[in-house]
């Protein structure tokens, strides 16, 4: 059946379709070609004295003003009409296109059908104070306050917690392997990974698994090493949950030490990024020949600086003098680290550019030896 059998019954009447506030458009029909605005509101069930307001809807999805005695040619239009009664029309504007509506309220439902917003956006009103109201389908905006009011469309996001690390992704689905990677961790490294939905059992995950955002109540994703050995009794391979900067892993190499990556949890759910390296040495003048030293890298390394050191276990001197300024303690693969509290002076303030593990491992030296000689 072509267009022109669809909009012609067999009567010769012209079928078009009418909708009130709602936008829930319904088939009536006119006996012209050409009807007034007059006639469109008789179509849609009001008597002339109503007065009822006629607003054609136009290929765009504009809404127009149509008077009672204007004359509308139904070959030229979408032939759909939103027929109120109301007594004023107010302006509004959804990504910058200015709309009439027929009455004070509107609802965020409304101004999805009036704007043709698809369902993969979020619509949002701009506040005075520029902040921006998020819009649900059910939620009122009052149009008569000055001005006219101002409403954007923007593609939707969803929100992930990968270990702490907070992810925002334009997509409702993602692979476990890609947020793992998003989120800054080495997703070739073994991991147990577990998924956490509010309400439900925690389950694992595997890399390649979908997870899909608009589950209601998704939390996070919880991300635990899975110890690896070679089966004989041999030590644990060293962990690596995220990678060095190629030249902070080239020193340490270098020098034959047995370094690692690890990430711990904190209790208010977020993560803490530490480089471990074993049998760290010493100068004399400490109890101890070795210990094993901890950086925390920031998530922005280079960008945000390293600050600080931790050893464990806490280191004394020979002479029995306390080290002043130990008193910070971080837990680490269940152990209790003490922290040195040794800063950079605006002498030497950090450089992402020139500064890495590297060049604090200098400052970490420089520190100890000045507790040995006094």
């Amino acid at each position: 059946m072509n267009a022109e059998a669809n909009s012609t019954n067999n009567a010769g009447h012209q079928v078009i379709q009418v909708a009130d506030l709602s936008l829930a458009f319904r088939e009536s029909q006119v006996l012209t070609t050409t009807p007034t605005g007059a006639q469109l509101a008789q179509a849609a069930g009001f008597a002339p004295d109503q007065g009822a307001t006629v607003l054609a809807v136009l290929a765009d999805g504009e809404l127009e003003d149509v008077r009672p005695t204007e004359v509308v040619d139904l070959a030229t239009t979408s032939r759909h009409f939103v027929v109120v009664l109301s007594d004023r029309l107010y302006k509004l504007a959804i990504n910058g296109t200015v709309y009439e509506w027929p009455a004070r309220i509107i609802s965020g439902g409304q101004l999805r059908k009036l704007g043709q917003v698809p369902d993969d956006m979020v619509l949002y009103q701009t506040l005075p104070d520029g902040v921006e109201r998020f819009l649900g389908s059910h939620d009122l905006v009052d149009l008569d306050g000055p001005g006219i009011e101002q409403f954007m469309a923007k593609a939707r996001q969803w929100k992930l917690n990968v270990q702490g690390v907070l992810l925002t992704v334009p997509h409702p689905t993602i692979v476990v392997r890609q947020a793992i990677t998003d989120a800054g961790f080495d997703a070739t490294k073994p991991w147990i990974i577990v998924l956490r939905v509010h309400g439900e059992p925690k389950r694992e995950v595997g890399l390649y698994d979908v997870i899909d955002l608009r589950t209601p109540g998704i939390e996070k994703l919880r991300l635990t090493p899975r110890e690896v050995n070679n089966g004989e009794g041999a030590a644990a391979a060293p962990l690596r949950m995220f990678a060095l900067l190629p030249a902070d892993a080239r020193f340490l190499d270098s020098l034959g030490w047995r370094w690692e990556t690890r990430i711990e949890s904190t209790p208010d759910g977020k993560s803490r990024r530490w480089l471990l390296i074993h049998n760290y040495p010493l100068s004399q003048g400490f109890t101890v020949e070795r210990t094993l030293l901890a950086l925390e890298i920031p998530l922005t390394y280079p960008g945000a600086q390293i600050d600080m050191f931790y050893t464990y276990p806490a280191l004394a001197l020979t002479t029995g003098q306390p080290i002043p300024s130990t008193q910070v303690s971080a837990v680490i693969g269940g152990n209790t680290f003490n922290g040195w509290s040794r800063h950079r002076g605006p002498a030497s303030a950090w450089d992402p550019q020139t500064d890495n593990v590297v060049t604090h491992l200098a400052l970490v030296e420089s520190a100890m030896l000045k507790e040995v000689q006094g």
